[in-house]
């Protein structure tokens, strides 16, 4: 199996890196991308490895919708820079990032109430807290969270555990998303969390690529959103498949996340236009690929991840 890696800027810091990094494997229905994030051990990266094969080998079903609604995602930046980013967008949803150590709840409420100045009145804000609160702290932070966005659409993640996001849920009138909850369970299968949110936050290749993706949707029995890893568009092209797969989608999707990287490994990037974005049937040809190559150290890094994984994936 050819295959390619990449190193590419990020336009802002986003989960502590400022470059996203992976490997595009090629097979004969096309091509994958394994990017788990450098802090995942080898036994979390199996499923990414899993969803790249499953679109360089198998492909993905086929859709049930031609395109995807897809909101835009702010990161820790300035009012200012927020607005801006919202306004370019075409969106009419918005995901914030928030309580990140860098910014303080009234920081916060200020990217919030800006965001919602560029959206308008009828456009949707939600907010990702990444598990960061305790159970008090979620419950005070969101009453304010929703009172800067004039309503909240929901809060993916407040908490870490499923018995907080159930405690939170109870003390709130916001939705509330899973999202960790259910991608870094020991099964995704078997996570209850019916009772501890309102909305299934699905991540393709931290579940093991799009068939498997669709298996815990059935399964969680929740209104579902399809959010990205910060891939390239050949990553993020297997959550776009997943979302024109769902058989109902009744939020818009977290996949507009090409404008957060500096490149690409395409010419065909998949860059939503008046906030959808076309489903495709396969990744696009990674034709820039040697515009974004990683250098020597990065390269042989990946290369080495890639070959101790897959050796714990496969069976002796």
């Amino acid at each position: 199996m050819d295959h390619h890696v990449y190193a590419i800027p990020l336009r802002n810091r986003f989960r502590g890196i400022t470059v996203r990094e992976g490997v595009l494997l090629h097979g004969p229905a096309g091509w994958g991308e394994f990017c788990p994030f450098r802090d995942y051990d080898v036994a979390e990266c199996v499923p990414w490895l899993a969803a790249a094969v499953e679109a360089s080998r198998d492909g993905w079903p086929a859709p049930v919708r031609d395109s995807v609604e897809v909101n835009t995602t702010v990161p820790v930046v300035s009012p200012e820079r927020a607005h801006e980013l919202v306004a370019e967008s075409g969106c009419r949803t918005a995901k914030v990032k928030v309580a990140d150590p860098r910014s303080s709840l009234v920081d916060d409420c200020a990217r919030v109430e800006a965001v919602r100045d560029a959206l308008g009145p009828h456009g949707a804000i939600r907010v990702d807290a990444n598990a960061a609160w305790d159970v008090d702290t979620a419950v005070a932070a969101i009453a304010e969270l929703d009172r800067a966005a004039s309503g909240l659409e929901y809060v993916e993640q407040p908490c870490e555990s499923v018995d907080e996001l159930a405690r939170v849920r109870r003390k709130v009138d916001v939705r509330i998303a899973a999202d960790e909850s259910i991608r870094r369970a020991e099964d995704p299968l078997r996570v209850a969390v019916a009772g501890a949110a309102d909305v299934a936050v699905l991540k393709v290749a931290p579940l093991g690529g799009v068939r498997r993706a669709l298996e815990v949707a059935e399964a969680c029995g929740l209104p579902c959103v399809v959010s990205s890893a910060v891939e390239s568009s050949v990553g993020l092209a297997a959550g776009v498949a997943l979302a024109g797969a769902l058989p109902s989608l009744d939020f818009a999707c977290g996949l507009g996340t090409r404008s957060l990287l500096g490149g690409d490994v395409t010419g065909n990037s998949l860059c939503p236009v008046d906030g959808f974005l076309p489903v495709p049937r396969r990744a696009p040809e990674p034709e820039r690929a040697a515009d974004v190559t990683a250098d020597g150290p990065t390269r042989a890094w990946w290369l080495d991840r890639l070959a101790r994984v897959r050796a714990l994936a496969t069976p002796a």
